[in-house]
């Protein structure tokens, strides 16, 4: 019998540039999620997830927990044939918000059958930065990133200055 412990996230914190960044490269034939200017290379980023199933272990995720997007644009064979017994793929595009990835047909095929749940993995921010495909997708995912973790803070009121009244 396994036991699936459950992942804990990380603390979400303001991300540092690094000038030295590498984007992923993508070889031919190599699977891509494009969400705007932010792409990852997928078939890197499942081969990594792959190689540390410790670290990240597929979970069953409540449908209800995923957003439901406009299924229309998706290819119905696709969704017919599509393989439930693969994970969908979970990213933490803002601070303690997932995004899919990866398995949008896996998922359409699910919501259809009226299942429960779906075997999903979940990728924290940073672990996901390596996999962008661009200097500037990674220069604007920081900028992204850090905006919501400044939006998190809590805003603390401005002490007024006491005017001074003159009596005459």
């Amino acid at each position: 019998m396994s036991l699936l412990i459950s992942q804990e996230p990380p603390p979400p914190t303001i991300l540092k540039l690094d000038e030295k960044f590498q984007p992923c490269p993508v070889d031919e034939g190599e699977e891509l999620y494009q969400n705007g200017i932010f792409h990852f290379n997928i078939s890197r980023l499942l081969a990594f997830l792959d190689d540390h199933p410790a670290r990240f272990p597929i979970a069953l995720i409540a449908l209800t927990e995923i957003a439901n997007y406009d299924e229309s644009h998706l290819d119905e064979e696709s969704v017919r044939s599509a393989d439930l017994s693969r994970p969908i793929l979970l990213a933490e595009i803002s601070p303690g918000l997932f995004n899919v990835i990866d398995g949008n047909h896996r998922l359409a095929k699910a919501r259809r059958d009226s299942m429960p749940t779906i075997r999903a993995r979940r990728i924290f921010c940073p672990d996901h930065i390596p996999f962008l495909t661009s200097v500037t997708a990674y220069q604007k995912y920081v900028e992204y990133w850090n905006s919501k973790i400044q939006a998190m803070q809590p805003v603390t009121p401005r002490r007024r200055r006491a005017r001074r009244c003159e009596i005459r």
